[in-house]
């Protein structure tokens, strides 16, 4: 059996065969036959020469090998109350037939198609097909407002828009077509035509560049309409991901065709401990990195069957039904965020409605998107009896920086790390003046060395510069994470915040995520939030917000006060947390994370922007008002934007 740290050892003596050994799980049109050449690109390509195509890697092949009647899509959603699996076979048909659909429309290789669509199979299909024929797909979250569509129409300039009549909500149905025509109305760029998905909910008003997916598929198959793999660079792009910028432009994260296979397939392989036939699920949205890597790619190269849900961890109808999709399709790993585990212990604190479910066929939780505080881990542990993975990584790296790598050895949990770097990671913690931080946990900046692994973001679409100034000049030779965290004595990472979640009181550099990881750890607290608001006298101070599990009945002031005496015994009174506030909820993003800088402006008293990807724009006003209860704001706030 091997060790991680001989695989590891493996990767860091000699890169280029680590990665060359990795690329023979792929099926190639042209094989590679040179890892990486340093001189191409912003910092070096990888597999320069090769040939080779996503989909035919996710599909064809597995059909070929005789694996066609197994299943490789399951949908499940439980907001509509409709279920639909699709054989390798099936969903190789349905991609071949909407991606003939493409062409027939005029798209290219190389030509652009923007992705708007709720957690419904056609997203795939639709991303697979533009794999396919060698089309770059740009998924944009499905109900993502007007204005923050057409930032992104006119950065990617779409030939083409495939979309659906609507989205989905526990309490609401948000029509996609709307925001869909207002976004190309206010966009520069125009695309020649849409695509619409009608579902049953609403039924979306057609105009003249607008045509209806069933129509065209059904046509399609009548006629033979199909095509065929498309040849592919393993340098070409494959998918453009827009990631939010501090400019408010946002970023388009590219990901290629050739290195982002290898690295997936690896990944779950070592990573996950998947094989060929296993369901994986990943509770996330097609519109995220999550949804892309380990929805879409990664299951499918490795010949699992994935899962699309369409609900919530709680709501649609209860606590339990993510017991309940684990039994049904007998998941045997779930990758999901800390915030979904967070709301199951708020609503049903003692699992009960797990007792109603036999989830025997889960091996392993994995969680990742934001830090996994160990009262959450623990919990999950204690209740599902599986271990519990926390796994780091971002948007631009497409797959784990740090982890437990499951498929190699399960090393020892160490609650608050993410585990150890994975090949192709070599990391170091900076000081603001580049320097190693030299002695083992010492906060500083995370940063890899360069090159980053296959599978990472070559540069921003159309933006090279950007893509130096935002990530490479600032520490020379090594890609900036934004993160903030340290190493430990045994090589383990700790992220504790992002770089700017660093709050600096009266010279102390203190990290909020510390301090959230003490407060969670009161048995009253269900979810938190540490940020740094101004202070006259020393700079920053911190404030908590905290969220109380359903049915604690202990008065909130009493919590505060339990709150702020238990971060002075674990961090101690420098860390000056005097203003912890009970609060209903936190406002987040879809994907689940807190937007704490948003909460600072408020604080502050700075102008602050709705954030596009918000999930209830009134809980902002609901912080605002408890802030200013306790005259926890600055001065009169301006107005958003």
């Amino acid at each position: 059996m091997a060790k991680y740290a001989d695989v590891y050892n493996d990767w860091k003596s000699d890169p280029g065969a680590f990665w060359m050994e990795a690329a023979k799980e792929i099926d190639w049109v042209s094989a590679p036959t040179t890892a990486f050449d340093g001189d191409a690109g912003v910092y070096g390509r990888w597999f320069p020469d090769g040939v080779c195509n996503t989909a035919y890697n996710c599909l064809d092949r597995h059909v070929e090998a005789g694996r066609g009647e197994e299943t490789a899509l399951i949908y499940d959603s439980p907001i509509t109350g409709r279920k639909k699996s699709y054989t390798f076979a099936e969903l190789t048909e349905e991609v071949a037939a909407f991606a003939g659909i493409l062409k027939a429309k005029g798209v290219e290789k190389g030509d652009r198609v923007i992705v708007y669509m709720p957690m419904v199979p056609e997203a795939a299909i639709a991303m697979l097909a533009c794999a396919r024929i060698g089309a770059i797909h740009s998924v944009v979250f499905g109900g993502f407002a007007p204005h923050e569509l057409a930032t992104r129409i006119n950065d990617a300039k779409p030939k083409l828009m495939v979309s659906a009549s609507c989205g989905i909500e526990p309490n609401r149905v948000i029509p996609y077509k709307p925001m869909l025509d207002a976004a190309i109305e206010q966009a520069v760029h125009k695309p020649d035509a849409c695509i619409i998905l009608q579902r049953e909910e609403v039924t979306a008003e057609l105009g003249a560049r607008d045509h209806d997916w069933v129509a065209l598929v059904t046509e399609a198959k009548a006629e033979g309409v199909t095509a065929a793999p498309e040849p592919m660079a393993a340098t070409d792009p494959l998918y453009i991901l827009y990631t939010s910028g501090t400019t408010g432009q946002p970023k388009g994260v590219v990901r290629d065709t050739g290195g982002h296979m290898v690295a997936l397939k690896w990944s779950m392989e070592n990573v996950y401990a998947m094989k060929p036939g296993d369901t994986f699920w990943a509770a996330s949205d097609v519109g995220w990195v999550v949804g892309h890597s380990y929805i879409v790619y990664a299951p499918l190269l490795q010949g699992c069957a994935t899962i699309m849900f369409e609900g919530k961890p709680v709501g649609t109808p209860d606590a339990g039904v993510f017991w309940r999709v684990i039994e049904e399709h007998k998941v045997a790993a779930l990758f999901t965020a800390p915030t979904a585990f967070r709301a199951i212990k708020k609503e049903d604190p003692n699992a009960e409605l797990l007792e109603n479910y036999d989830t025997s066929s889960l091996r392993t939780l994995f969680l990742a998107g934001e830090r996994a505080d160990p009262d959450t881990i623990q919990w999950a542990e204690r209740k599902l009896d599986v271990p519990v993975i926390d796994n780091w990584w971002q948007t631009e790296t497409g797959w784990p920086i740090t982890a437990n790598p499951r498929g190699i050895e399960t090393l020892p949990v160490k609650y608050g790390s993410s585990t150890v770097p994975m090949p192709g990671y070599e990391i170091h913690i900076l000081d603001e003046g580049g320097h190693e931080v030299g002695a083992p946990s010492t906060l500083g900046a995370v940063c890899i060395k360069l090159p980053l692994p296959p599978g990472c973001l070559p540069t921003l679409w159309g933006n090279d510069d950007r893509f130096r100034n935002s990530y490479l000049n600032h520490f020379p030779g090594y890609y900036e994470t934004s993160d903030a965290g340290m190493m430990d004595e045994d090589g383990y990472l700790h992220i504790m915040a992002r770089t700017d979640d660093i709050i600096n009181v009266a010279g102390h550099r203190l990290s909020t995520g510390g301090m959230e990881e003490v407060l969670s750890g009161h048995q009253a607290v269900a979810e938190c939030a540490v940020l740094g608001a101004f202070c006259e006298l020393k700079g920053q101070k911190p404030i908590g917000l905290i969220v109380l599990k359903s049915g604690v009945t202990e008065e909130p002031e009493d919590i505060e006060k339990a709150c702020v005496k238990l971060v002075r015994e674990e961090i101690g009174a420098v860390a000056a947390l005097k203003h912890i506030l009970v609060v209903q909820r936190l406002p987040k993003t879809r994907s689940g994370k807190i937007l704490r800088a948003t909460i600072r402006k408020i604080a502050d008293g700075e102008a602050w922007k709705m954030p596009a990807t918000i999930d209830d724009p009134a809980i902002l006003d609901e912080i605002t008002e408890v802030l200013k209860a306790r005259d926890l704001v600055r001065h009169d706030l301006q107005p958003s934007a």
